[in-house]
């Protein structure tokens, strides 16, 4: 409803500008709570003057998630990493994190919250994302039980960090590894995500899995890869046990290309349960419309052609 007061967890983040759009355009304003607000400025300008601001909360302080909350009439709790590194582990992030959120949005009595979890959510689950946003799930629905969950696959837009990544790497080694390459992935798009938490505002208790159009497996995933890129490079199976091992070194790293367990979730199909992107009144977009334009700049003379 035009005017509403939306508070954004990670607004600043990949997903979160994104949505930040989606909510201006119907007319919310928001708050995007951001441990670090000189690195969210940018946000400000994709609303209306005054409708955008930003708010300092870090998701381990109760204090400043109050601060974030007051007066709010929605909740959105985006925040998420993909490896852990140093304090931020899965378990503080999208377990302790989405708790302490959800505790205080009930207390102050917020008209709804929506938090982002992932398909494959599992309390037992061998990988510790899955297990952790398992257990946020469950700290969100304990606390907030009106709570609306939702439960993306692989989410794709031009800031990723799964189709860029593999595309750097198809250009800096010249080929394409392929780790677990027979399981299959529902990858949706940012802007239908977006357009889906929009939607589901006013949804109480609910959970949604939402993917794109299409399922793909994770070897398809790469030919598009090459496709758009236009690198042509070979496409290398690479064994699990291999992918660990590698993967074991790899984490050391501070921002790993993948990690042990990374490869327990690509072992695992990310795939919606039904059609939910649907009941929520989004139409999928396709992978193959979107990361052309992206990924441009992976092609071998850039997004430039040379005559011939």
């Amino acid at each position: 409803m035009s005017g509403e007061l939306v508070t954004i967890f990670g607004g600043s983040g990949f997903i979160g500008k994104t949505l930040v759009q989606h909510l201006a355009h119907a007319g919310y304003r928001i708050r995007v709570a951001v441990r670090r607000p000189n690195n969210a400025l940018f946000v400000k300008p994709l609303g209306d003057l005054g409708q955008i601001q930003i708010s300092q909360a870090n998701i381990k302080n109760r204090n400043s998630i109050e601060a974030a909350i007051m007066d709010s009439d929605y909740v959105i709790n985006l925040v998420g990493i993909l490896h852990e590194s140093g304090s931020q582990t899965f378990d503080k992030v999208h377990h302790q994190g989405a708790a302490l959120i959800s505790e205080v949005a009930a207390i102050a009595g917020v008209k709804g919250l929506i938090h982002l979890s992932a398909i494959g959510a599992d309390a037992e689950a061998t990988s510790k994302y899955a297990r952790s946003k398992a257990a946020g799930e469950a700290a969100v629905r304990k606390n907030f039980p009106g709570a609306t969950i939702i439960r993306p696959s692989v989410i794709f837009g031009p800031d990723d960090l799964f189709f860029n990544k593999f595309a750097a790497l198809a250009k800096m080694f010249q080929i394409l590894p392929v780790i677990c390459g027979d399981s299959k992935m529902q990858p949706v798009y940012v802007g239908d995500v977006a357009s889906a938490i929009v939607n589901s505002l006013g949804n109480e208790g609910k959970t949604y899995e939402i993917g794109g159009p299409t399922v793909y497996s994770m070897r398809e995933l790469m030919e598009l890869v090459n496709k758009a890129t236009e690198q042509n490079v070979p496409l290398i199976p690479v064994p699990t046990w291999l992918a660990y091992y590698k993967a074991f070194f790899l984490g050391m790293l501070p921002n790993p290309m993948v990690t042990i367990d990374q490869v327990r979730l690509l072992e695992q199909d990310n795939v919606a349960s039904g059609n939910d992107l649907a009941s929520l009144g989004v139409t999928g977009t396709p992978v193959e419309a979107i990361i052309p334009n992206y990924l441009m700049h992976y092609k071998p003379s850039g997004q430039f052609r040379t005559a011939t």
